[in-house]
């Protein structure tokens, strides 16, 4: 994948991140893209608005996305690296490329996904590094019950 292309998909993401940000939330967005290159579904970390740990940026994604007959060929965009949740419905379902925005300020399962075949290309794009580092700068305590700490 060339990083033009994945920079404009990152787009997406960094504008469900920056919308749940506005909102009281966390600032992380995630999009997925089918294998023809058309947007599937877009979501943001939404645990603070909906009360519900399991509403991560990933997951939203996935669900506006809707049942595919499959998702080999398609790719999860997210603006942080994916935490061992969200890289675990990348793997069962099949997901074969995660574009991510960073992995300075948070080191999720992407390791382990390139580990099984997934592509991962990783843009430590500055612009994601800078949402979130501000993020746990200003609301540490939530950042750690987000990441489980």
């Amino acid at each position: 994948m060339d990083q033009e292309q994945a920079r404009a998909w990152l787009a997406t993401a960094v504008a469900e991140a920056r919308a749940g940000h506005a909102e009281g939330g966390i600032p992380i967005g995630a999009a997925l893209y089918g294998p023809d290159g058309g947007l599937l579904g877009r979501g943001r970390n939404r645990r603070v608005q909906d009360d519900d740990p399991s509403a991560h940026a990933e997951t939203a994604a996935f669900r506006a996305a809707g049942r595919q007959r499959s998702y080999r060929g398609t790719t999860m965009v997210t603006t942080l690296s994916p935490c061992w949740y969200c890289s675990g419905l990348v793997r069962q379902f099949g997901i074969s490329r995660v574009v991510i925005g960073e992995a300075v300020t948070f080191r999720g399962g992407h390791d382990w996904l390139a580990g099984h075949g997934v592509e991962i290309v990783l843009l430590e794009d500055p612009e994601c590094v800078e949402l979130m580092r501000s993020f746990i700068e200003n609301d540490p305590a939530l950042w750690n019950e987000d990441i489980g700490e």
